[in-house]
């Protein structure tokens, strides 16, 4: 039997597709050339995320402009926003698309799979649901393999952030595989740790750490940059130069800074309230150049950060409680930014060579 130039596709060359949207825009092209008439397409897949339940694609025929809607997972906002049933977002956007036929099909046999749903100008013919029943049938192999690569790069940037995830997929994975970057790095760490979590229950503990780490990782994505790293109760993040100058890293370090401070301050509020002690924590920065990429033993690897920038920003967070400040900025960093600062002096840091200038920020 001679298939027809959408299975073809299907079979051959639909698993290159680079993403979802293209796939959904791709086949919706192809059934129209094949004579089925179609005013829009939806493709919903549920991809493991700690955020997001369901994706759902929507395409319009009339222009090819395909938009995401996104069913979030209970909670998985800090507490707020209720996930979107299975594919409502895409039937409530197809039945306003026009007042034609609707027709939806499970792709798989697996319950919860991915779900292609079209809609006509006119009501569907029984040769129109056949082709579109069988189109359905050959996606299911380009489907699983698109929707594996899609958790694979999710669950890699879940845990490396997006940057790193990149780097991880593009390269080999092997040991000593990385590039010299400069970046401006922050190291924040909760004061008092060691005693709360001895005089806690463990899930009082973790609730205390996924607040502190809320906060301090929201800031630094919504300023541009990524967490490297959750250690203990720290963490490492990084706002590369890149394409950026050195100036608007630095001051988007200084932001992000800024930003969990707030943040801490309004969580420390909250927990007030409910009798609990505050979070104190102290946030350093600093600019320099690093070796982001593969490290560990042969057949277990990390990606990571390394290099005499991190030894120094993490020293010069440990003179936040001695200095009584909540904000330290090294010299290096300081020197890049025309944002007020105030000079606390030169001062040693354990098993660094060299003095360093150190600045804070102003309280308001």
């Amino acid at each position: 039997m001679e298939l027809s130039s959408t299975l073809s596709w299907l079979v051959d060359a639909a698993c290159e597709t680079e993403g979802a949207d293209r796939f959904l825009a791709e086949l919706g092209t192809r059934l129209m050339e094949d004579g089925v008439p179609l005013a829009g397409g939806a493709l919903a897949l549920a991809v493991p995320h700690p955020l997001i339940a369901r994706r759902t694609w929507l395409w319009r025929a009339e222009n090819g402009e395909v938009m995401e809607a996104l069913g979030f997972v209970p909670g998985g906002l800090g507490g707020i926003g209720p996930a979107s049933p299975t594919g409502d977002a895409g039937r409530r956007w197809l039945m306003n698309l026009a007042a034609g036929a609707v027709h939806e099909d499970v792709v798989g046999a697996q319950p919860g799979g991915p779900a292609l749903s079209w809609i006509g100008p006119r009501p569907f013919t029984p040769d129109d649901t056949a082709r579109m029943r069988q189109a359905a049938r050959f996606a299911a192999a380009p489907l699983a393999a698109l929707t594996a690569r899609a958790t694979l790069k999710t669950a890699l940037e879940a845990y490396l952030g997006r940057r790193s995830a990149t780097r991880v997929l593009a390269g080999p994975l092997r040991r000593n595989i990385g590039e010299t970057i400069q970046a401006a790095l922050l190291f924040a760490d909760l004061r008092g740790f060691t005693a709360l979590s001895e005089g806690n229950p463990p899930s009082a503990v973790i609730a205390a750490l996924d607040a502190w780490f809320d906060r301090i990782g929201g800031s630094v994505h919504a300023f541009g940059g990524e967490v490297l790293k959750f250690i203990g109760d720290g963490v490492l993040a990084i706002f590369p130069v890149g394409a950026a100058s050195r100036r608007g890293a630095c001051e988007a370090a200084l932001r992000a800074a800024s930003a969990a401070r707030v943040g801490m301050a309004h969580l420390d509020e909250v927990r007030q309230r409910q009798g609990l002690p505050p979070l104190p924590f102290g946030v350093a920065l600093h600019l320099g150049e690093i070796l982001w990429g593969n490290v560990g033993a042969a057949d277990r690897l990390d990606f990571t950060a390394i290099g005499s920038a991190v030894n120094l920003v993490s020293r010069l967070e440990g003179l936040c409680r001695p200095l009584g400040q909540t904000v330290l900025v090294s010299g290096a960093l300081a020197a890049e930014t025309e944002m007020e600062l105030i000079s606390l002096g030169t001062h040693d840091l354990r098993g660094i060579a060299s003095p360093c200038a150190v600045f804070t920020v102003p309280e308001n």
